[in-house]
């Protein structure tokens, strides 16, 4: 006989520890996954330190069988995603779950019913996921792209979670992509003429960020952010406590010359980002920075060599959306942040997304610079009968 299942709510300092842990020790064996900072993750869970919490109710579970952590999952509500237009996939009674680990299908499927049950004793009445924890941060479950890590920021599922999850009656909300591309050959000639285009315009200034006004800079690429993707599915607007947060978070990633904002006639008009691969380092630190892997990667980040980049974030604000301004815009700041990645980085490959399945703008904007699909996620919906 099956040893039962006990999945019981996260409680305590040492329930907490074992949450975090249950992740390294169930993917110890998949060489591709990426160990997070254990430190980040802490961060990640606790109220009064990521004020995601701030506007969302979360409810950590664990999974035990026979006294052994065997998986866990999150169950959360975020007040901000329940105020948002329902045909933009959130909106109410949309509640979410995710940082999904289980040893098998069995734990899998109580893990999943348990964070179903308490999103109905909380009135929701639909679920969307996997979300870890909020859609800026790892959205969807990995079904394509198992054989290479994942870049900095993006998520790494087992290749058998697609089956279990969608065996549980899930069926596809949307779906994102990754793309990548060598960039140390350059752009097609035709991009070439678009950018040469743009520089001789007199209306057009595209810029790095200036890391001595980072707060004002960050402060103008959110807002763009928040104007461009206001209307994309799964839209949630930043609270001005996320924007600070985010800012301190990942100013020591920027790098002046990978990150950029495009103003028309002196107003800024769009930005786009672009984060040296942190992953390819951090993969052997097992997820401690303690205690010499903090000097290793605070002296990677002054100069990073042979790094991949990804540009996470973009956004062209939505009164130049719709015109050929816009992909101008976006082809010259993607020219301008691969001549730096490969002239002072040595940088041999890009990635961008995620990418909406049907945000035909950047798919475009992908296809004209001959990247390709290398990594596809999914966020699933489920009503809650």
């Amino acid at each position: 006989m099956a040893a039962e299942i006990e999945i019981a709510p996260v409680s305590g300092k040492g329930d907490l520890n074992a949450f975090i842990d249950c992740a390294y020790r169930l993917n110890a064996d998949d060489p591709n996954w990426v160990p997070p900072l254990r430190a980040d993750m802490v961060e990640l869970l606790t109220p009064g330190k990521n004020p995601f919490h701030e506007h969302a109710t979360v409810q950590l579970f664990l999974a035990r069988r026979r006294d052994e952590v065997v998986g866990r999952i999150s169950a959360h509500i975020d007040e901000l995603a329940l105020a948002q237009p329902p045909e933009q996939g959130m909106g109410p009674g949309t509640g979410n779950w995710g940082l999904f680990e289980a040893i098998d299908e069995t734990v899998a499927a109580a893990l999943i019913a348990r964070a179903e049950n308490w999103l109905r004793e909380q009135g929701m009445t639909r679920v969307l996921a996997p979300i870890s924890l909020s859609i800026w941060e790892e959205p969807g479950l990995l079904v394509r792209g198992h054989d290479q890590p994942p870049m900095l920021l993006m998520g790494h599922d087992k290749a058998e979670y697609q089956g279990w999850v969608e065996a549980r009656g899930y069926d596809t909300a949307k779906r994102l992509y990754t793309y990548e591309l060598d960039i140390r050959g350059g752009f097609p000639p035709l991009i070439d003429r678009i950018v040469a285009s743009g520089e001789r315009s007199s209306r057009i200034n595209v810029r790095r960020v200036d890391k001595r006004r980072f707060a004002e800079e960050a402060a103008i690429c959110i807002d763009i952010l928040n104007d461009a993707w206001s209307k994309n599915w799964g839209f949630v607007p930043f609270t001005e406590a996320e924007k600070a947060y985010g800012a301190k978070k990942l100013k020591p990633l920027i790098l002046e010359g990978a990150n950029m904002i495009a103003e028309v006639d002196g107003e800024p008009a769009a930005f786009m980002l672009a984060w040296p691969n942190m992953n390819k380092l951090v993969k052997d630190f097992d997820g401690k920075l303690f205690p010499f892997n903090w000097a290793k990667l605070l002296w990677w980040l002054r100069n990073p060599k042979q790094a991949d980049f990804r540009v996470p974030l973009m956004g062209v604000a939505s009164k130049y959306q719709n015109s050929r301004l816009a992909s101008q815009l976006a082809f010259m700041m993607i020219e301008y942040i691969r001549r730096y990645a490969v002239e002072a980085h040595d940088a041999e490959r890009g990635e961008v997304g995620w990418i909406l399945d049907d945000n035909q703008g950047m798919i475009a904007i992908a296809d004209a610079i001959e990247s390709e699909i290398n990594r596809e996620y999914r966020i699933y919906e489920k009503p809650l009968q």
